[in-house]
């Protein structure tokens, strides 16, 4: 069955359903008709949520209790812990009605009217169709299992605990504009431009951030700081993103993780091809592949492709064993990296080369360091991959300090990649800590002091407004 997905049709109510099913109980056999209309919607829902990802962030760590939450999403205001979307009617959406439902996917704003983050992707899934809404309530109202199990509670610093300051965020950076196909373009870029837009927000990660951390709407895909991991540029420029790449390429990274010379997924990119994409039909994802090669390319001050840099180095090899050979970079490359990816950086069956690699050529660390800091666990095309974290809180019997994990940054990339990043402890400290910080979380420690600034200048302009009136009263 091929899942016609934000196709634009009508939204049909559940009251004009009921009477579509009372009309087939008057014809006969409309048990069965209603019964396959229902498995449909569910199905569709299924696959929608697969689509959105769902699972990733509303699962914890080990996956047994689908749906039930207690999974940390880490931002720069802290951590916002993903609830339980199971039908649970005591913890979960089990007492929410379809409307409620939609309100908080596409608004932000659960059924006891409290604000969501946009840790979870509302101004994305806002172009998520009424009919894709139904389809998505159907399935977890009536198909995922309820796991009676209470959320964590989000606890940010003040002001980001205020939730209804969400709405003056969402006044200012969300669009409640349905998707509307264009018609200059064809049903498959209408396809694509839909779930790349709506239900893979794509956006949410490939895209950087404003001060008050809104999308930049004038670099859409041109990169952004998931905190430890950096969401590269995908955009089609031929330098700074993925022009150089083939529709062949582009599809095999989507089911796979992993194409030979390019690139391999780690971080949240792993979980969006373990969870999401490979599990998509091959059509989806031919679409997703011509919208994205047709968005507006976006360059940078880079000149040469992450994608391009260094040939096999024997440096390794020559300095192995030589007198002199004191550079902590290289000693713990040949202690702890080779026996892996080679001597000389050309990998192995299972692990990748350093070179011609977009992490080791990219023009910012983050992603080298977020490797070695948490690993690389992807199960995709068939492929189990797992590379170990060598960050204290990973991998504490094999942990790297700070100063380490520089040092052999400094050596992969001086080695097999761009030679201009230069990576210090602090970087790796910072990176660690949720990366660089923006402008409206800086701010925040201060904002007690101006809301007080801010009530003692209103009840003085209060007080002015008042004695002046008095005088012209008293004249």
């Amino acid at each position: 069955m091929r899942l016609k997905i934000g196709a634009p049709e009508p939204r049909k109510s559940n009251a004009f359903r009921g009477m579509i099913a009372v009309a087939a109980l008057a014809a006969g056999g409309s048990a069965a008709f209603a019964q396959d209309a229902d498995k449909t919607l569910i199905e569709r829902g299924r696959y929608l949520s697969t689509a959105s990802d769902c699972v990733a962030c509303h699962t914890a760590p080990g996956g047994s209790e689908k749906y039930a939450g207690g999974y940390a999403v880490q931002s720069p205001m802290g951590a916002i812990w993903a609830t339980n979307i199971t039908p649970s009617k005591e913890f979960g959406i089990g007492n929410w009605s379809e409307e409620e439902f939609a309100r908080a996917v596409r608004d932000g704003i659960a059924k006891d009217g409290s604000h969501l983050y946009p840790a979870m992707p509302y101004p994305s899934y806002a172009k998520i169709t009424d009919e894709d809404i139904a389809a998505l309530y159907a399935y977890f109202i009536h198909e995922v299992t309820p796991v009676d199990k209470p959320n964590v509670k989000t606890e940010l610093e003040f002001p980001f605990s205020v939730r209804a300051s969400m709405a003056g965020w969402n006044m200012l950076f969300l669009d409640r504009t349905r998707f509307q196909p264009d018609a200059t373009q064809s049903a498959e870029w209408n396809r694509g431009a839909y779930l790349a837009e709506g239900p893979a927000h794509c956006s949410t990660c490939h895209t950087p951030r404003n001060a008050l951390m809104g999308e930049d709407a004038s670099q859409t895909y041109a990169g952004g700081s998931l905190g430890l991991w950096y969401a590269p540029n995908i955009t089609p420029h031929k330098i700074a993103g993925i022009g150089s790449w083939s529709r062949d390429d582009l599809t095999q990274y989507l089911r796979t993780g992993n194409v030979i010379g390019k690139s391999q997924a780690g971080g949240a990119m792993a979980e969006a091809i373990e969870h999401s994409f490979q599990h998509l039909t091959d059509d989806d994802i031919n679409a997703i592949v011509t919208y994205v090669q047709s968005v507006p390319a976006i360059g940078s001050a880079e000149t040469v492709s992450r994608f391009d840099y260094a040939p096999p180095n024997e440096t390794e090899a020559v300095l192995r064993g030589a007198p002199g050979a004191d550079d902590p970079g290289f000693r713990l490359f040949s202690g702890t990296c080779a026996a892996c990816h080679g001597v000389n950086g050309q990998g192995a069956k299972d692990y990748p080369s350093l070179y011609n690699n977009a992490v080791t050529g990219a023009d910012r660390p983050d992603n080298l360091i977020a490797t070695i800091v948490e690993g690389v666990h992807r199960n995709a095309g068939g492929v189990a991959t797992m590379m170990p974290g060598f960050g204290p809180a990973a991998y504490p019997t094999e942990s790297l300090s700070d100063q380490e994990i520089a040092d052999v940054s400094n050596y992969v990339f001086a080695t097999f990649g761009n030679p201009a990043v230069k990576v210090t402890a602090d970087q790796v400290t910072e990176l660690r800590n949720g990366g660089p910080k923006p402008l409206i979380v800086k701010l925040a420690p201060y904002t007690p002091y101006a809301a007080a600034v801010g009530v003692v200048v209103f009840l003085l302009a209060i007080w002015g407004v008042l004695r002046l009136i008095r005088r012209r009263q008293a004249a």
